[in-house]
């Protein structure tokens, strides 16, 4: 429904030289655009995109520009540094940053500038890295700057145009697959709303209620839209937070685990552990199987010191840079279900395991859906609902250099990890109380939901995988290091 001054008749001639016959004209149609917000201007004939009611426009069409009718921030700088980080370098990230200056004098809204910012970002940088920070790296930071009022009455229209200076390949498949935007087509403008100053604050947030598809998927590292003072700090921060994840990873590995618990607040990371069992929880000789969730590849570590004596971790896939790593014993899945049986039961008669049967992270407020294997094998299983926050890096990743999670995760200022022990699982909900191994896994999983506050899916690690990276998830041993 509108784009900003300057940007309407040019594009609008360009629509109707090529719709120009009355029969391809569309009527009743609506625009937005933003107010110039300097005071001495006189302020707009045209009412708020807040007081336009998204009702009866079902047979209408609506035409806007991205950045500044659909987003609250309009500066472009943030995702052109996304693309820089994420699809290419530091290096890249770096010299968009140190360019900015220049980009600021020009004016960051200006053709010029915004040639600058594409050239860095995308010179020499291959299609397929281009696409994937487009599909799983920025539509999580377009949402969360989503205008919640401009994006109600999009949704509430039947055809939908977008324009913006950004390179398509930044915003088609956001538009496409989030908002539902068709092709150009022409259009007469009437009625227009503008996004005014007070339709951009705090109650234009889109809550994540309203999202037109739940964000459960995203990659990338970076857990902060960087605009140039955030990339900034980002850049000063580094040396100091990989000295700080260098210090963790010590406390965590050479001190004893309720001496490196004590300490690790001093380092600005905290473990919070609730209901821990003060014993083995198991009164028969076999070991424990603890059930978790799965946020970071520091789980099975971060439970090991929560109960203060080594597990050992079932893993589904890991680089051997971690395995190697790693301060607990770990054994890898072969993915053959027969295999794989044997080998849990025989860890089992060993000691107490841990195992995510998500078989993958998700970031997002959401469970993946359970293997069923691990329910078939003990009834002696423990629930534990793991939650992770951070402020900067996320220590997960589908499309980069695996190994290197931890240490990202660590390289956060002050990282949390919160570990919920739910008890020993009931038998009557437990194969030993005749259920199915799947009804089992869809139990516990529903419970770790309940005790988190996360949505339960059915989506599985393939999913994931072909969502962000392009592949099943399914890693060639050659190529384990990166994935």
């Amino acid at each position: 429904m509108v784009f900003p001054v300057l940007y309407p008749k040019i594009v609008m001639d360009w629509l109707l030289s090529r719709n120009n016959t009355p029969a391809k004209r569309m009527k009743r149609q609506g625009s937005f655009h933003r107010t110039a917000s300097r005071s001495h201007l006189a302020p707009s004939p045209y009412p708020s995109v807040a007081k336009c009611s998204p009702e009866g426009r079902e047979s209408q069409s609506f035409v806007c520009d991205f950045q500044t009718a659909l987003l609250r921030s309009q500066s472009l700088f943030p995702y052109f540094m996304l693309v820089a980080f994420e699809g290419g370098s530091l290096l890249r990230a770096l010299l968009l940053l140190l360019a900015y200056p220049l980009i600021l004098v020009l004016g960051p809204d200006e053709g010029i500038s915004i040639k600058i910012m594409v050239f860095i970002s995308f010179c020499g940088l291959r299609v397929k890295d281009a696409e994937i920070v487009s599909r799983a790296v920025l539509p999580k930071f377009y949402l969360e700057n989503m205008n919640v009022y401009s994006y109600e009455v999009l949704a509430s229209t039947k055809k939908r145009v977008v324009v913006s200076r950004m390179p398509r390949v930044m915003i088609g498949a956001f538009l496409e697959e989030y908002l539902g935007v068709g092709e150009v087509v022409g259009a007469e403008l009437q009625e227009p709303y503008i996004v005014t100053k007070e339709a951009s604050g705090p109650s234009s947030v889109m809550p994540r209620s309203k999202y037109p598809k739940p964000l459960i998927f995203h990659d990338g590292r970076l857990a902060f839209l960087p605009t140039p003072l955030s990339s900034l700090f980002l850049f000063l921060y580094l040396p100091f937070g990989l000295t700080l994840a260098i210090a963790r990873v010590l406390i965590g590995t050479i001190l004893p685990y309720n001496l490196a618990i004590a300490l690790g607040p001093f380092s600005g990371f905290k473990l919070h552990v609730h209901n821990p069992p003060t014993k083995n929880p198991n009164p028969n000789p076999k070991g424990v199987l603890y059930v978790c969730n799965h946020r970071t590849l520091l789980d099975p570590l971060m439970l090991t010191a929560a109960l203060g004596r080594p597990l050992t971790a079932v893993t589904y896939s890991l680089s051997p840079v971690s395995e190697i790593l790693s301060p607990i014993r770990t054994v890898r899945l072969t993915r053959n279900r027969a295999v794989d049986a044997r080998k849990l039961q025989k860890l089992l008669s060993e000691g107490d395991v841990v195992i995510c049967p998500e078989g993958t992270t998700c970031r997002e407020p959401y469970l993946l859906r359970f293997s069923a294997l691990f329910a078939e094998l003990t009834d002696n299983m423990v629930p534990c609902a793991v939650d992770a926050r951070i402020s900067m890096f996320y220590g997960t990743t589908a499309s980069g250099f695996k190994w290197l999670d931890p240490i990202f995760f660590l390289m956060n200022p002050r990282p949390v990890y919160e570990i919920r022990f739910l008890g020993l699982l009931p038998k009557e909900m437990s194969c030993g109380g005749g259920l199915k191994g799947v009804d089992v896994a869809n139990g516990i999983q529903r419970m770790l939901g309940e005790e988190l506050g996360f949505e339960c899916t059915s989506l599985t690690r393939k999913d994931k995988y072909l969502m962000l990276a392009g592949n099943e998830g399914i890693v060639d041993e050659r190529r384990n290091k990166r994935h």
